[in-house]
């Protein structure tokens, strides 16, 4: 008992540890299936499962800042994207996400994209919720660690086809709220 650290012994440096897919993929499995109860559509149980992923993701930017950035946070809305598409990226699926861009329509609008994400690879959706995508939870993490960061959005998952590429990509889609584009060109905010 003598040699052995209790949890808060433990330093918060990064250790090397991960966790099974095939554990994960259960965890997951019955996280939708909890998530599931009580909702009588598709867009509930995505909404549930945001909400879910928003509390991971505040507490993700928390762990990750103390653990790869020495509590130091970005303060720009560009290096806080930046800062999701690597790091918490990394951190989430052991990889960089495939994509991060900013929309050519709308200023406010930022895209990250990555395919085959293994929160949708590993569910077997019933046919009455046969447009479900569990990439919600990972909108979800993203919303919570942008919020927290001080850049408030709108986060949501879609799948989208490419034409002659058999795989789904998942588009996380981050609608910046008016004030943060206001604080970032050094506008008061209205």
């Amino acid at each position: 008992m003598y040699g052995r650290q209790s949890l808060v012994d433990r330093p918060l440096v990064k250790a090397k540890a991960e966790v099974s897919l095939s554990a994960f993929a259960f965890f997951f499995s019955e996280l939708v299936q909890y998530c599931q109860t009580k909702v009588s559509n598709v867009g509930e149980l995505e909404r549930r499962l945001e909400d879910v992923g928003y509390g991971v993701g505040i507490r993700l930017l928390e762990l990750l800042c103390l653990r790869e950035r020495n509590s130091k946070r970005d303060t720009r809305l560009l290096d806080t994207l930046k800062f999701v598409h690597s790091t918490l990226w990394k951190y989430l699926f052991g990889r960089q996400a495939k994509d991060l861009e900013q929309s050519n329509t709308a200023d406010d609008e930022y895209m990250i994209s990555d395919y085959d994400l293994f929160v949708n690879k590993y569910i077997s959706v019933p046919k009455d919720l046969g447009q479900l995508n569990c990439a919600a939870f990972v909108a979800g993490i993203v919303k919570g660690v942008m919020d927290s960061a001080g850049f408030p959005a709108r986060v949501t998952a879609h799948f989208i086809q490419i034409k002659g590429d058999t795989r789904k990509k998942t588009t996380i889609l981050i609608k910046l709220d008016s004030s943060v584009l206001a604080r970032e060109a050094g506008l008061p905010a209205v």
